[in-house]
């Protein structure tokens, strides 16, 4: 069986736990991949290297796709995020996050079953930020119209090979006419030219929001710019559980790289506690861009028996604390090795 070359970084706190357990789970399912471990975060600090290597970006420019774990991102101060370095460094300019009720999970929501689509590459969100004066900053909020067209025909694209029925935009141009508008502008053209027949609507984001908490399954695919996308979809997570059960991609053109979203948790990391699900997830959506891009059939086997296995485990209520059960990371691995079909 052929095999796959995907770079593999464990992240930092509980990152090269869940790594570990995925990779047992992968192994155990007879995925066709093979590991390049690198290194990023402050991982990658402790060796004595860059936050983020040169020969890490360089394994995943050679690879095409990566599985990343969580990196610690400083707050106030420090090093720039990891995740944001990695977006701009290799041009991942749309941030997938699927969110849907897990059987076993339970929630103040049922029914939801969301993809939110991130322009991933401008915005406020990319950090552009200038000292005016000694008590004056200032972050600037970029956008251009090839990313915002870009963007949104990516999301149509993805949307129609889904088979979803309607794509909704949040924005705020009735405050910020010319970035949020541009935004606005290219969805619409794209929508009406390409793609008629998805449904399309808009909603400024404040109303968006209170909608998505008042009755989330009207919604099937969120567009939105890059920092809109970051806070929206973590709330989209709190409706189905949160962060610790929803995977998350970054794909561009040519590469791609799949991570979980939740953060590297180091209150917890080494005591065997943590949940590996939500990179889990991530993985199989990883076999699953393999099998689409590298016509695999194998890797969508895998995927398919991974994602049975883990719903399985999931609703027999074998989970991990977080989640009510009462495993810790390692037996939450063999549970669901346990299930593959």
């Amino acid at each position: 069986m052929p095999s796959h070359q995907v770079v593999l970084i464990p992240g930092d706190g509980i990152g090269p736990e869940i790594t570990r357990a995925v990779q047992k789970i992968l192994s155990a399912a007879g995925s066709p991949v093979e590991w390049d471990q690198q290194q990023a975060g402050l991982a990658a600090l402790d060796l004595g290297e860059d936050v983020l290597p040169t020969g890490t970006i360089e394994s995943i420019q050679r690879r095409r796709v990566a599985l990343k774990g969580p990196c610690t991102t400083p707050v106030g101060d420090g090093f720039t995020s990891v995740n944001v370095q990695i977006r701009k460094r290799l041009n991942l300019y749309a941030a997938i996050r699927p969110v849907r009720n897990l059987a076993g999970v339970q929630t103040r929501f049922d029914n939801v079953d969301l993809i939110i689509v991130r322009e991933n590459t401008e915005g406020l969100y990319s950090g552009v930020e200038n000292q005016l004066t000694t008590d004056v900053v200032m972050s600037m909020k970029i956008a251009t119209e090839s990313a915002c067209r870009r963007i949104a025909r990516w999301a149509f694209r993805y949307a129609t090979q889904r088979q979803r029925k309607k794509i909704t935009i949040f924005h705020k141009a009735n405050i910020m006419k010319m970035t949020d508008g541009l935004f606005l502008r290219c969805a619409r053209e794209v929508h009406q030219r390409d793609y008629p027949n998805i449904e399309y609507e808009e909603f400024i984001i404040d109303a968006g929001c209170m909608k998505l908490v008042q009755r989330p399954e009207q919604f099937d695919v969120l567009l939105l710019e890059n920092l809109y996308g970051d806070v929206v979809s973590d709330l989209c997570a709190g409706l189905v559980g949160g962060l610790g059960i929803v995977p998350g991609a970054n794909i561009g053109d040519d590469v791609a790289v799949f991570e979980a979203v939740h953060g590297s948790a180091p209150d917890i990391a080494g005591q065997g506690v943590a949940n590996p699900l939500a990179l889990l997830m991530s993985s199989v959506m990883l076999l699953n861009y393999l099998a689409d891009t590298r016509e695999d059939p194998a890797c969508r086997q895998a995927a398919n028996s991974i994602k049975v296995a883990y719903n399985a485990a999931l609703a027999d209520g074998q989970t991990t604390r977080d989640l009510g059960g009462r495993l810790g990371t390692d037996e939450f691995a063999d549970t669901v090795v346990k299930r593959l079909g």
